[in-house]
């Protein structure tokens, strides 16, 4: 079965690498995990986890950084599941 398209993207497909970078219109592979809360609205146990390639970790983190949220980075072959 093929994968609808819509504008140029695949939708339903297979992803074309099992780690992909969250950044905005990024498609390297994912090297990174960074996982995080907001603690204004996450509980203490609830984690996020955003990928990062190379490239990108440093503004991600950054970014989460700056906004006192907790978080930690770790190599994506730690990521569970």
């Amino acid at each position: 079965m093929n994968a609808a398209v819509l504008g140029g993207l695949s939708l339903g497909g297979e992803a074309s690498r099992r780690f992909e970078c969250s950044r905005a219109a990024c498609t390297q592979e994912a090297s990174w995990g960074i996982q995080w809360r907001n603690p204004k609205i996450h509980s203490e146990d609830r984690r996020k986890t955003w990928l990062a390639c190379d490239e990108h970790l440093s503004m991600l983190r950054d970014f989460l950084e700056a906004r006192s949220f907790p978080l930690t980075v770790v190599g994506v072959s730690e990521l569970d599941g």
